[in-house]
């Protein structure tokens, strides 16, 4: 990893916590990203606001959670983001945050796991809601990593979200489209409910997954 590469998923996550700030998917100093650098992991500093970050807000970090050459503080969830990279190779960069509709439907103790809308279904094949654990114990990296073989996105009750994505772009695009589709079924309740896809037009839309 040269001085350049790091530089650049600097650059990449400050990005992608101003976008975050700005869609107010991250209030205050709620939330943590990451990626995976070889066998390394750059993650947000504690304490940090994700949507006015600086360099200074950012350290490098071995997969034990020890600081590289830094005497900053790594995340206190940061245990999480290395249990998702060490369960999937495909997984390099991790977003765990709190925007408002995902976190209702934590908060309320729902998953979104019903085929309702094809894209959610394609994207993620649902996402679902993990146990309650106090945040950054080893409970809550317990009950969430159960779900990260088969999943790139977990609820968390009474608490957030957690993404995973290929890169960083991925991880945040995925954030995007699950808090519209949580919007959009939260609408839908207030419209009466929601019409849940066939199981066979769901196995469609899953085929095409590959």
């Amino acid at each position: 990893m040269t001085v350049s590469n790091l530089n650049e998923h600097v650059k990449a996550i400050i990005e992608v916590g101003k976008r975050m700030g700005q869609k107010n998917y991250t209030p205050g100093y709620s939330g943590n990203l990451s990626v995976r650098l070889g066998n390394n992991v750059l993650i947000t500093t504690s304490g940090s606001s994700n949507g006015f970050l600086t360099e200074n807000d950012l350290v490098l970090m071995d997969f034990n959670a020890k600081p590289i050459n830094s005497d900053k503080k790594p995340s206190s969830e940061k245990f999480l983001h290395i249990e998702f990279y060490k369960q999937r190779k495909d997984i390099n960069a991790v977003i765990h945050t709190h925007p408002a509709a995902l976190t209702a439907f934590a908060s309320a103790g729902l998953d979104l796991t019903e085929p309702v809308m094809p894209e959610n279904v394609y994207y993620f094949g649902g996402i679902p809601l993990a146990e309650y654990g106090m945040p950054s114990s080893d409970d809550l990296v317990k009950n969430t990593s159960k779900f990260f073989k088969d999943y790139d996105a977990i609820l968390m009750a009474n608490h957030g979200v957690i993404i995973g994505g290929k890169d960083l772009e991925d991880a945040y695009q995925k954030l995007e489209i699950a808090e519209e589709y949580a919007k959009s079924i939260i609408y839908a309740k207030i419209l009466g409910g929601t019409k849940v896809l066939s199981k066979e037009d769901a196995d469609k839309v899953l085929s095409l997954r590959g």
